[in-house]
Formats: C-alpha cells, sequence, structure tokens
C-alpha cells in the first residue's frame, strides 16, 4: 500500500509552550491551530507535526500515558544553533552538542511534554 503522508503526532498537556518550542528552534510553522489540536509544518521540506491535547476524545485511550521508550530526531543543518537558542529560552537541555562514532553531531533534550528531542547534524 503507498503512504501518502506520515504524521507524527504529540500528546501534551502543553499546547502553546509546545508550539513554541518547535517553531523557536525548528523551522515549523503553526499551519493550522485550534484548542486542542496544533499542525505544525516545516518551511522547505514540509514535514508534519502534530501537537494534540492529551486529553482529547481523539486520543486512543492507549496513548493518553506519556511514555519514555521513544524519541523524535531531527536533523538539522547546524546542532550548535540549536543549542544557542535552547540555552537562551532555558529549554531542558539534557546533553551539549557532542561529536559521535558515526559522524554526526548530536545533543539531547526535553520538549515541554518530557519527551526526548535527539538534535542531530552531519560533521
Amino acid at each position: 500500500m503507498k503512504i501518502n503522508r506520515m504524521l507524527t503526532n504529540i500528546c501534551s498537556e502543553k499546547l502553546s509552550e509546545s508550539a513554541e518550542f518547535y517553531t523557536k528552534l525548528f523551522d515549523f510553522v503553526i499551519d493550522y491551530e485550534s484548542d486542542w489540536f496544533i499542525h505544525l509544518i516545516s518551511k522547505e521540506t514540509k514535514l508534519e507535526l502534530g501537537l494534540i491535547d492529551i486529553n482529547s476524545e481523539i486520543v486512543p485511550k492507549e496513548s493518553k500515558i506519556q511514555g519514555t521508550a521513544s524519541y523524535i530526531t531531527l536533523v538539522v543543518d547546524n546542532v550548535d544553533e540549536v543549542f544557542d537558542v535552547s540555552k537562551k529560552n532555558k529549554y531542558e537541555i539534557i546533553q551539549e552538542p557532542e561529536n559521535t562514532f558515526y559522524g554526526q553531531r548530536r545533543m539531547l533534550l526535553k520538549d515541554p511534554n518530557g519527551y526526548t528531542i535527539d538534535v542531530s547534524s552531519l560533521i
């Protein structure tokens, strides 16, 4: 079956804070906004990210428990720029940028919902 679109939804109790986090650090803009859902889309590549109120009836019951068994990786041109903006805005940095054995520079941070965000760029 052909896939026409893929959208990751982050379940959140902090929609506004989450939208601010992703639009300040990355090239996402708000494409649609309601009181229970915010659709973000990247300016250039048309990548999508959904922010959905965890208490919405749309969210499957099994997804209402925010887990830590997954994380989001966003590949950017310059991870150090994301680090600088993260520090300036006092976002929770788990790991400062460092070069990895597999040829990327990588940092880890938490979004307002507690999700781990892996930000990487090629060395």
